[in-house]
C-alpha cells in the first residue's frame, strides 16, 4: 500500500470516488457488453474524464447544487458517467424508470421538480410528451447519442468546482413500493454509502467497514479481494446501482450487459470473459433463466461455461424459490447462492438464511434490525408476535415532499429514527428475526394468514411450472380465498389446478393450497424482476373461480375448511 493515500475530504459520494481514482487511476472501473461479447472498457481516470464533462454539461445548462437531475436510461456506460457526474455537481440524481408512460413521467417530474432529464434517443418522445403534462416548465432534456456527445465534447474534462460536498448531500431514490404512485426516499449520501454502497464491508471476506472517508481508499487500494460485479437488472432500480457503487467504490469494476432483453447464455459469456464475482439478479425470473443456459450448456459440454472467478448469485428485491437456488448451486458448486434483504426505505439488511424447519427465513447479518409493533416499540422475543422489520442507523430521513409518509415509514421514537418496512417478522427467543413477507401482500383466509413467496416457492418446484404469482380474491365464505397465475415452462404439458394443488398439499398446510388458478406462458414482473400482484389479481378474477373441482380437494384440505369455518 502507497505511504501516502489521497483522503477524500468527506463522505460524499464524487469525493469518494475521485479519491479511489486518483489512488489507482489505470485500474478498470466499467465494462459494458452486448451479445455475450466485451464491447468497451474504462479506466476510473476515463470514467472520471467522462463524468467530469456530463458534470460541466450539466452545468452550462443552469444546474447546481441541490436541482434534480433524471436518469432516463438503460444499462450502459452512459448512465454511470451521468448519476457520477450529478454527484460531481452536488445535484441530486432521480432514477427514472425507462417504461413509465408519458403520464407516468410527468408525475415523476412534478414530485420531484427535476431541472434536467438525460433520455435515450427512442424514449425521447415520451420525455418531451411527459415535459408538455408536467405543470411546470418542464425539465431541460438531453439526449443520448449525437447531442449528449456533443454537449461533452464541448465541456471540459477537468473537474467541476461546485462547492464544499458534504456527506449531507442528497441522493433521492424513487420507489414504486406496492400501491399509490412513487414515492422519492431521501438519503444523505454518507448514510447511502454506509447502507448501501458497500461502506459496511463484508466482513466474510475481509472488508472492514469505513470508519472514516480514508478507509475507502485504504480499501480499495488493498485490492484483496477485487470486486467485479454484475448486475443483471436495470440501473434505474436501487439494487442494481447500489451493486455498481459497490464494485466502484471498492476498487473494482462493474460489468454491465446493454442488451436491451435477457439473453441469459449471453450474460454468462460476458461474466465469464469479464472475469465477474458476483452476478445479481432479482428473482427466478432473471435467475430461472441462467439456470437454464448452464444447464443447457452443460449437457452440450460439460466443461462449458466455467465461469471460474464467479463466486457469488445473489437475488436482491426478489425472494429465489428452494428449486431455483438449488439448481443453481448443483450447476455451480464453486460459488454461494443467497438472497440478500433490503429496500429502497432501509438499506441493505442482509442475507436470508432458509429455515432448517421449511418456515419463514431468518434474517442474517445486521445488528441495527429488529421488529416492531404498531407504536413503534419493539415486539417481545417470542415467536409468535408479528410486527414490521425496522432497521436505525444509517436510515433515510425520510420520503420528498411527504412529511404525512415520512412520519408512518420512519418515525423518530426516543431520537432515533427509525426506517419501518411493509415486511412483517417475528423475533425469536433467541433474538433472531424470522421474516414472515410483505404484510401488503399477505392473504387472510378465514382468519389464516398466508404469505404468497412461501406459496410460490412451492409451486416453481413442479417441473411444469416456470413462474408464479400467488394472490389473495374474494371469498363468500372466508373472506379471501388463495389463488395462483402461473406460467407453465415452455415445452410442458399444461397443469391442471387439481395437480397443482396435490404438489402444493404435499408441502404446504391445506388453508395454503391455491383454489383459482389462471395459466399462461408468462406473469407480470416489474423490469427489476419484482412481481406485479395487481396482475395477477386480475389475471385469476378473469379466470373460471373456483377452477378447482370439489372432487379434486384433498379430504385433509376439505377438513381444514370445515375447521376455519
Amino acid at each position: 500500500m502507497p505511504d501516502s493515500l489521497p483522503v477524500p475530504p468527506s463522505f460524499a459520494i464524487a469525493d469518494l470516488y475521485e479519491a479511489v481514482c486518483d489512488a489507482m487511476p489505470a485500474a478498470e472501473a466499467l465494462v459494458t457488453g452486448s451479445g455475450g461479447e466485451i464491447v468497451s472498457r474504462l479506466t476510473f481516470a476515463e470514467l472520471d474524464e467522462r463524468a467530469n464533462r456530463a458534470a460541466g454539461a450539466l452545468a452550462a445548462l443552469g444546474v447546481g447544487a441541490g436541482d434534480r437531475v433524471g436518469l432516463h436510461l438503460r444499462n450502459h456506460a452512459d448512465h454511470v458517467e451521468a448519476m457520477l457526474g450529478v454527484f460531481k455537481l452536488r445535484a441530486v440524481p432521480v432514477n427514472v424508470n425507462f417504461r413509465y408512460t408519458a403520464e407516468e413521467l410527468a408525475y415523476l417530474l412534478d414530485d420531484s421538480g427535476m431541472v434536467a432529464l438525460f433520455t435515450e434517443p427512442d424514449l425521447a418522445p415520451v420525455a418531451r410528451a411527459a415535459a408538455a403534462l408536467a405543470s411546470g416548465p418542464g425539465p431541460s432534456i438531453v439526449e443520448r447519442g449525437p447531442e449528449l456527445e456533443a454537449l461533452l465534447a464541448a465541456a471540459s474534462g477537468e473537474r467541476v468546482a461546485a462547492g464544499e460536498r458534504t456527506g449531507d448531500d442528497l441522493y433521492l431514490l424513487y420507489t414504486g413500493g406496492t400501491t399509490g404512485r412513487p414515492k422519492g426516499v431521501m438519503w444523505r449520501q454518507h448514510d447511502i454509502y454506509m447502507a448501501g454502497f458497500g461502506g459496511r464491508g463484508t466482513p466474510s471476506r475481509g472488508i472492514p467497514s469505513a470508519v472514516e472517508p480514508v478507509d475507502v481508499v485504504r480499501r480499495a487500494v488493498a485490492g484483496a479481494p477485487v470486486l467485479r460485479r454484475m448486475p443483471l437488472c436495470p440501473l434505474m432500480h436501487g439494487a442494481a446501482a447500489w451493486i455498481a457503487w459497490q464494485s466502484l467504490l471498492a476498487g473494482g469494476a462493474v460489468v454491465l450487459d446493454t442488451d436491451l432483453h435477457l439473453d441469459a447464455a449471453a450474460a454468462l459469456r460476458l461474466a465469464g470473459s469479464a472475469e465477474v464475482d458476483l452476478i445479481m439478479v432479482v428473482g427466478d425470473a432473471v435467475a430461472r433463466p441462467l439456470a437454464d443456459a448452464l444447464a443447457s450448456a452443460r449437457a452440450a459440454d460439460p466443461a462449458a461455461l466455467p465461469l471460474p472467478t464467479l463466486q457469488l448469485v445473489a437475488s436482491g428485491g426478489a425472494v429465489l424459490s428452494p428449486a431455483v437456488k438449488a439448481e443453481l448451486r448443483a450447476l455451480l458448486p464453486g460459488a454461494t447462492v443467497l438472497d440478500s434483504f433490503g429496500s429502497s426505505e432501509t438499506g441493505g439488511q442482509g442475507r436470508l438464511a432458509p429455515a432448517g424447519d421449511g418456515g419463514a427465513p431468518t434474517l442474517v447479518g445486521d445488528d441495527d434490525s429488529t421488529v416492531l409493533d404498531a407504536s413503534f416499540r419493539e415486539v417481545p422475543a417470542d415467536g409468535t408476535t408479528i410486527g414490521k422489520l425496522s432497521r436505525r442507523g444509517h436510515v433515510p430521513l425520510g420520503y420528498w415532499g411527504d412529511a404525512e409518509k415520512t412520519a408512518a415509514t420512519f418515525p423518530v421514537v426516543d431520537g432515533v429514527r427509525w426506517a419501518v418496512s411493509g415486511d412483517d417478522a417475528v423475533r425469536q427467543a433467541d433474538g433472531s428475526i424470522r421474516v414472515l413477507g410483505r404484510g401488503s401482500a399477505s392473504i387472510n383466509t378465514g382468519g389464516e394468514k398466508v404469505f404468497p413467496e412461501e406459496v410460490e416457492g412451492v409451486l416453481k418446484a413442479h417441473p411444469a411450472v416456470f413462474d408464479a404469482l400467488v394472490v389473495g380474491v374474494p371469498d363468500d365464505r372466508f373472506g379471501q380465498r388463495v389463488a395462483a397465475a402461473v406460467a407453465v415452462r415452455p415445452g410442458a404439458a399444461v397443469p391442471t389446478g387439481g395437480e397443482l394443488a396435490a404438489h402444493v398439499r404435499d408441502h404446504l398446510a391445506g388453508y395454503k393450497v391455491p383454489r383459482t388458478w389462471a395459466f399462461g406462458d408468462h406473469v407480470a414482473r416489474s423490469a427489476s424482476g419484482k412481481p406485479d400482484y395487481a396482475w395477477a389479481r386480475s389475471a385469476v378474477l378473469a379466470a373460471e373461480a373456483p377452477t378447482v373441482a370439489a372432487t379434486e380437494i384433498d379430504p385433509a384440505d376439505r377438513a381444514d375448511d370445515e375447521t376455519r369455518s
